[in-house]
């Protein structure tokens, strides 16, 4: 018989208050606590305990005080990885996330869903859907990314959008619902590599 773990990464109907679910969510609860209360010279506490969180084969991942998991376990990230304040990381279904990200403060990323159907809901059963960042995201403050979504590399998402489907590969989205702006080009790079030249530029003369 699968466990309720694989029941609920294999997107089906899982009952939530399933004893070892519950033991999982409390694990991610305390360690959660003891990396919020850390002090800003811990950081090398602080690093032990989101390894012990998260999975991070680089064990370079940042994330800014607070923060909150639900089980931790199901979030994978690549190396660089960054989070800034108040980041939510509903991990009921699997959260993968690719190389170079950042996060502005409060994105949250749910997995997590519930049935339509109100009788059924209240019977504790919910779903899980993953979430799937590519490599060299920036995401905007106060985004959310809502469950099953797949975002490709060399995006930009704008704070306070809420991501309710898929997005390409190297485009510009904003709104609620999320929508592309447009894509991103080499005349995107040429301006970039220009304000980066002004800058060394600068401060060699300094």
């Amino acid at each position: 018989m699968r466990s309720e773990e694989d029941v609920l990464l294999a997107g089906k109907l899982y009952y939530s208050p399933e004893p070892t679910l519950v033991k999982l969510r409390n694990r991610a609860k305390e360690l959660c606590y003891q990396y919020n209360i850390t002090a800003p010279s811990q950081q090398a506490q602080r690093n032990e305990i989101l390894n012990q969180l998260i999975d991070c084969p680089t064990k370079d991942a940042y994330i800014e005080l607070p923060t909150r998991m639900d089980i931790g376990s199901h979030i994978h990230v690549g190396k660089h990885f960054y989070a800034n304040y108040d980041c939510f990381f509903l991990d009921d279904g699997l959260i993968r996330i690719g190389d170079n990200v950042m996060l502005g403060p409060r994105v949250s990323l749910y997995t997590a869903g519930h049935p339509i159907d109100a009788a059924i809901r209240n019977e504790d059963l919910e779903y899980g859907r993953p979430i799937t960042i590519g490599s060299d995201v920036w995401i905007g403050g106060n985004a959310v990314i809502l469950p099953g979504v797949t975002i490709g590399s060399n995006v930009v998402i704008g704070a306070g959008s809420i991501v309710t489907k898929d997005v390409p590969d190297d485009v510009i989205v904003a709104g609620n619902p999320a929508q592309i702006l447009r894509a991103i080009t080499a005349e995107d790079t040429h301006k970039w590599q220009l304000e980066k030249d002004h800058y060394l530029a600068e401060k060699q003369a300094d």
